[in-house]
Order: C-alpha cells, then sequence, then structure tokens
C-alpha cells in the first residue's frame, strides 16, 4: 500500500503541527507520514502536545520545532500534502514545493494561548486533536491518488 506524506505547518511548529505530525503518523488506516515545521519555529515543543504525540505512539524524541525550509531541500522528502493549521502560516508566502503538492488550510484556534487550569489547557490540545483527526479519518478513506487541491480543502467542511 502507498503511503502518502503529510506536511503540517504552522508559524512556530510547537502544538498544532506537531500534533497533526503525531496522528498522521500513527493514523490506523497506515496510508501516512506526518511531517510538521513552521515559518518562524520556536525553540522547543510544547510539552502538552509532545504527551499528547507520545499517548498516540509517537517517538518523543522525533518531535522538534524546525523550519519549513528543510522540506525545500534536494534531500527532503517529497510531500503529497501541505496543510496549514494556524491562520498565520496560511496568510505567510510559502517556499516552493516540489512535486506540486495538494494544498489547504485546516485552521484551529493556538491551544497553547488559553489560559487556565492545567485540564482546562490539555482540553484546549484535545479539541485541536479531535478536530485534526476527524480531517485525517475523512481523507484516509478518499481515493488519494486522485485528490487535488480543491478536494482536500473540503475535508475541512465535511469535518
Amino acid at each position: 500500500m502507498k503511503t502518502y506524506n503529510i506536511l503540517f505547518l504552522c508559524t512556530h511548529n510547537s502544538a498544532r503541527s506537531i500534533l497533526g505530525e503525531a496522528l498522521a503518523s500513527t493514523h490506523p488506516s497506515g496510508k501516512f507520514v506526518g511531517f510538521s515545521a513552521g515559518s518562524t519555529p520556536g525553540t522547543s515543543v510544547n510539552p502538552i502536545a509532545a504527551d499528547i504525540a507520545e499517548e498516540l505512539g509517537m517517538d518523543r524524541t522525533r518531535l522538534r520545532s524546525k523550519s519549513w525550509d528543510v522540506f525545500s531541500e534536494a534531500n527532503a522528502p517529497k510531500m503529497d500534502f501541505i496543510i496549514t493549521v494556524c491562520d498565520n502560516a496560511a496568510g505567510e508566502v510559502c517556499p516552493f514545493w516540489p512535486g506540486q503538492p495538494a494544498t489547504a488550510h485546516w485552521g484551529f484556534p493556538d491551544p497553547s494561548q488559553v489560559q487556565g487550569t492545567d485540564i482546562e489547557k490539555k482540553a484546549a490540545f484535545i479539541s485541536v486533536m479531535n478536530g485534526l483527526q476527524k480531517r485525517l479519518d475523512i481523507l484516509a478513506a478518499m481515493p488519494l491518488d486522485k485528490l487535488d487541491s480543491m478536494s482536500l480543502k473540503e475535508v475541512h467542511t465535511k469535518a
């Protein structure tokens, strides 16, 4: 079975995009390999996002904030899908992606900005995780070899 590389983009690559990478890489369909990056990556992964990724079965040592520039290098894996998960990254001028991957914006509020108790903060991350999971489930059920950017964007409205 062919696997599809999905790059999740967010400004700091510390929370939403990390969750996307973990969910895609551990998706029960086995159809995806997740990656993540940011336009201005932070210095570390949000600890709540890292905990959730680990709970999903992701190797915590693989998680790191990195620039999207690493995925435009000659030796970088070819992406099939590029998904922005924050409004800031969606509005930025992205690098050229080799192979013309399908692109979409699946926007979610930044869970790392939630103020409150630890339970309230984790609930915000879980909400983003659940939203991404629904979209990945819909995507996995689609004819992936025939998807274009318009179809990929429709996944966001179906979830």
